[in-house]
């Protein structure tokens, strides 16, 4: 296997954790914080955001594990 593979193995897990990170931040700040020192509009945008950029990164993450872990060295060429 080559070396710059298990790079890109390594980095697509670990954007599998911030996907998860971003989509937990986000549905934490919008459905269960109740914190009073952040006006809600604050939270709302921050959240949402948050959600957001998750979705789309779990989307790019998909795509990136499938190319990375389903498809040999000659399929690319």
């Amino acid at each position: 296997m080559n070396d710059n593979r298990i790079l890109q193995q390594f980095t697509t897990v670990f954007s599998v954790f911030m996907v998860l990170f971003y989509l937990g931040v986000g549905s934490y700040l919008l459905f269960f914080a109740d914190l009073n020192y952040i006006n809600k509009a604050l939270r709302v945008l921050m959240g949402s955001t948050f959600l957001f950029y998750g979705l789309y990164k779990a989307y790019a993450a998909y795509k990136k594990i499938v190319e990375v872990f389903f498809t040999d060295d000659d399929d690319k060429e």
